[in-house]
């Protein structure tokens, strides 16, 4: 035998029935609380607070930051570019000795 109950109540009712307690009141403070630290928190952050927490704190200014990445992109590139007529060179030699 089966027997289906069919309840239709809104959540306030079915808690109340239940015994659960109505957290509405707390979620809504905690909810208040957390929107006004988020508002906080964006006034807050300028753009320039914002690129000083992002970048290491050796870094004082975008100009720096610039210096450092060509500084490291040559090194890279001249290092390529040793590798590669090394490379060339000795392709080259044993070109002219299979000959």
């Amino acid at each position: 035998m089966k027997v289906t109950f069919n309840v239709e109540c809104t959540p306030e009712e079915a808690r109340a029935f239940l015994g659960l307690p109505d957290v509405a009141p707390m979620q809504q403070a905690l909810m208040a609380e957390l929107e006004q630290r988020l508002r906080d928190n964006i006034v807050s952050m300028s753009p320039e607070a914002m690129v000083r927490t992002w970048l290491p704190a050796s870094l004082q200014n975008v100009e720096q930051a610039q210096k450092m990445f060509w500084a490291n992109l040559q090194q890279t590139m001249s290092g390529i570019a040793a590798t590669t007529s090394g490379a060339m060179s000795a392709f080259a030699e044993r070109g002219d000795k299979q000959k």
